[in-house]
């Protein structure tokens, strides 16, 4: 933007005491110099730079269809990661960053994977965890968006902007378990579909492959992701490509040397497969539009129609609305209000029931006191009664051997007293007997 004058139509209003009009004839105003308003988007692209990006994926397919291969493949690095194995009690989720650069942008690329996809036998939950994941992130993010403080700039942002759902190269139709997982992520996540490891297929084959995903896709609903075309620049190329879709790909890390060149291929006994070959695979097609052409597409993607579905649900759920029943605007502070009304009123009526509750407990638990306190008296009477009987006894059996005992003693006495008396009459008979011999 480098003119030197520039005019200037403004409606009719009043400032100072002057009246500018619209209008033919209004004044130009000279400028100095360059006006530099035309560097905005430099300015944005170098904050845009320095502050790096982020970018996440997810891999979903069953296990041994070359997933890792790809990652690495597509951007020309080995990642570290350990095998997966078809040993796995259930679906797991295992999530790892790199930080990459390229010339001097730096990127922050998130890799999930899904150990264990499709091993099981029964496969009719696989899906679970992957939504499940897919929404704790929305959730961590909007939950950083609802904190009073928020840094959000240095936030990293776990959502997955994408997700590579590998296809078995079977040739003949989908699995239902396809089918069922990508219509329970179509709503959560871009998905873009791809034939894994196509060159085990003839290229008739795969054409018809092709057709016949696209077609059981269409019918059963399933919302894939498309190239958007708005955009004039790159219109032409996302419309070709999305006819295109699903992506036939081969990944490998190998590089062989094909006539002067090296490059990454897979070599087979009847031949070599190029993976940058457009006309063996769709490894470029792949790569350019994920990553050179709708990169930023997908992340706005993820942010304006995903995420913002989770959002408002979400907030729905917690009793948030933007009108009134009348259709009026509702503000934030008059829906927070509301609900905090709601929430005290439901505080309360579940504080009354409470007491209620806690009273009647109160009155139950006295009632059943006294109902024990009242068995403890009847029975220490019952036993108080039977201690009675039972000392009323004891003192008639002591009164019974007393008397016995008196009895005894008397019997006693007399018996004694009767021995003596025999014993000083048998003595006086013997001292008669004696003097008789005397004489």
């Amino acid at each position: 933007m480098g003119f030197e004058t520039v005019g200037f139509s403004v409606a009719c209003t009043e400032e100072g005491g002057h009246m500018l009009m619209r209008g033919e004839g209004c004044r130009t105003l000279p400028l100095a110099g360059h006006v530099g308003f035309d560097s905005l988007p430099d300015q944005l692209v170098n904050k845009s730079v320095s502050q790096g990006f982020c970018f996440n994926i997810m891999c979903v397919g069953e296990t041994g269809l070359g997933k890792s291969t790809l990652m690495d493949t597509l951007f020309n690095t080995k990642f570290e990661g350990e095998p997966a194995t078809h040993t796995q009690p259930g679906v797991q989720l295992r999530s790892n960053t790199y930080d990459l650069q390229e010339s001097h942008v730096g990127l922050k690329l998130t890799i999930v994977s899904t150990v264990g996809f499709g091993d099981q036998i029964n496969k009719e939950d696989s899906y679970k965890p992957i939504v499940e994941f897919l929404d704790a992130q929305f959730e961590a993010y909007l939950q950083e968006e609802l904190k009073i403080r928020r840094v959000l700039h240095t936030y990293h942002d776990s959502r997955i902007h994408v997700c590579l759902y590998f296809i078995a190269p079977t040739g003949h139709s989908l699995k239902s378990l396809d089918l069922m997982t990508m219509k329970k992520l179509d709503s959560k996540v871009n998905i873009i579909p791809i034939i894994a490891k196509s060159d085990a297929i003839s290229k008739s084959e795969l054409t018809k492959f092709k057709i016949k995903i696209t077609s059981e896709l269409v019918s059963n609903g399933v919302q894939i992701y498309q190239f958007p075309t708005d955009d004039e620049s790159v219109a032409e190329i996302n419309g070709t490509m999305n006819a295109h879709l699903p992506f036939a790909v081969v990944g490998s890390t190998e590089e062989l040397k094909i006539g002067n060149k090296m490059m990454r291929a897979r070599q087979y006994p009847w031949g070599t497969v190029q993976v940058e070959n457009e006309a063996h695979c769709d490894f470029v097609k792949l790569r350019e539009m994920l990553l050179r052409v709708n990169m930023e597409d997908l992340r706005e993607q993820t942010h304006s129609r995903h995420y913002e579905l989770y959002r408002r649900c979400k907030l729905e759920e917690m009793g948030f609305k933007d009108t009134d029943p009348d259709s009026k605007p509702f503000s934030l502070q008059e829906t927070y209000e509301a609900k905090r009304n709601e929430f005290l009123g439901e505080l309360q009526k579940k504080e009354e029931e409470m007491r209620q509750m806690f009273v009647q407990r109160v009155k139950e638990k006295e009632a059943e006191l006294k109902e024990a306190e009242k068995e403890l008296h009847e029975k220490f009477d019952r036993l108080k009664k039977l201690h009675q009987d039972e000392k009323k006894k004891l003192e008639d059996k002591k009164k019974s051997l007393d008397d016995e005992v008196n009895a005894f003693k008397q019997r006693k006495s007399a018996a004694e007293l009767l021995q003596s008396q025999g014993s000083q009459a048998g003595g006086s008979q013997t001292l008669k007997r004696d003097k008789e011999k005397k004489k």
